[in-house]
């Protein structure tokens, strides 16, 4: 068996595992990235992005966001739309000069793979049979298969950050791990449409047929989401059908009618809330999906995933500077802080634009007021602003 020595296993080549790597390079600490997946497919797949301020603050600080200042959208706020009005909530405004960033996922994936690579970091892509080994001891260990061949990775910490699916959790023994979750009665039905941009602000929108979003992805490609059964098929839904019902649920007053185009991709995104506590098992750390998950609407996946791994690597750093080991035990509280208050937000939010197949004539009254309250009130407006632009990492 092929054995090497780092300082820390990383295991998956998501945003969160490209940037905690990225971040520990730049803090003089070794590290190895493991990938079941190529580099084709990790860079190939196609994710929404909507990055919060301090996202794209730390991106920039670590070296990592000069494409994104150059080909990122950057809009004052969002549109709420309810009972055929638009309303602007101007967030850039409201929080002393923070934005909302729209820069898809697999860009910022690609930046990252570019950095690294660059910087001389070890990825190994497409490997197989990864599993973890000795995370409750000091020396912790990887093995894994890389082109027929056995290997082994021996390291000092495992960061896990392989999404919901992965390994890294299930490494975890059973008993350990605390399971919330909250699973809604309904889903995203998403398309990739050719067509220039309908608005210059992404556009929530809440109608008694049920949630539309409008969002940007280049000045040729716009992303829109429907709020469908998250166990219908995208064979049920005709281009015809799409366009219908996006035009039904966007409808104004005043004649506003989206960009239509070809659709080039359907899918059905199913939606829940899901945090495991804690977020450590001895030497084992996990961050971004493997420890928790957010409905889409509030746009809180990725930046929970990046305030986990700034978090963990400051600790890390403590570590091997100061030999410091408290910031690691404060770990999983100091994220669980923020991911709780990420998962209010979304759920709050998803819970205020969607219609629930049991909802009553006064379950829609109250969205309604509710969402009426917050267009009028600058208090209110605000807190909408500051959670969704992003609350303070630390």
């Amino acid at each position: 068996m092929k054995t090497v020595r780092t300082q820390v296993g990383i295991v998956g080549a998501g945003p969160a595992g490209l940037l905690l790597s990225h971040l520990l390079h730049l803090a003089g600490i070794e590290s190895i990235v493991l990938e079941s997946r190529s580099r084709d497919d990790v860079e190939g797949t196609i994710r929404a992005g909507v990055l919060e301020q301090g996202t794209v603050d730390m991106l920039t600080e670590a070296g990592v966001g000069a494409r994104l200042a150059r080909e990122a959208f950057f809009h004052r706020g969002v549109y709420l739309r309810f009972a055929g009005r638009t309303h602007h909530i101007d967030m850039q405004e409201l929080t002393g000069g923070k934005r909302v960033t729209v820069y898809a996922q697999h860009e910022v994936i690609k930046d990252l793979v570019a950095a690294r690579l660059a910087a001389g970091g070890d990825i190994r892509f497409g490997v197989g049979d990864a599993a973890l080994e000795g995370v409750d001891t000091v020396r912790p260990a990887l093995t894994f298969s890389e082109g027929g061949e056995a290997c082994r990775i021996e390291c000092d910490f495992i960061a896990g950050c392989d999404g919901s699916h992965g390994v890294s959790r299930r490494s975890i023994p059973a008993g350990v791990l605390q399971r919330y979750e909250r699973v809604y009665p309904f889903g995203w039905f998403g398309i990739l449409v050719e067509a220039p941009p309908s608005a210059d602000e992404l556009i929530y929108a809440s109608h008694d047929r049920g949630f539309a979003l409008v969002s940007t992805r280049s000045p040729t490609l716009q992303r829109m989401y429907l709020q469908c059964d998250p166990h219908d098929n995208v064979e049920n839904w005709s281009d015809d059908r799409i366009w219908s019902e996006l035009r039904a649920r966007l409808e104004t007053h005043d004649g506003w009618l989206p960009r239509e185009g070809p659709i080039t991709q359907k899918v059905i995104v199913p939606m829940r809330s899901l945090v495991h506590e804690p977020m450590r098992h001895g030497r084992l750390f996990i961050a971004g999906d493997a420890a928790h998950v957010v409905p889409p609407t509030g746009a809180k996946g990725l930046n929970l995933a990046a305030a986990d791994v700034r978090v963990l690597a400051r600790a890390l750093e403590a570590f091997y500077r100061k030999k410091d080991e408290s910031p690691l035990d404060a770990y999983s509280a100091t994220c669980l802080r923020r991911i709780w208050k990420g998962q209010r937000f979304s759920w709050w939010l998803t819970t205020l634009l969607h219609r629930a197949a049991d909802d009553t004539p006064f379950d829609r009254r109250r969205q309604l007021a509710e969402l009426d309250y917050i267009t009028t009130s600058r208090a209110a407006m605000t807190s909408l602003a500051e959670n969704y632009v992003g609350l303070p990492f630390d």
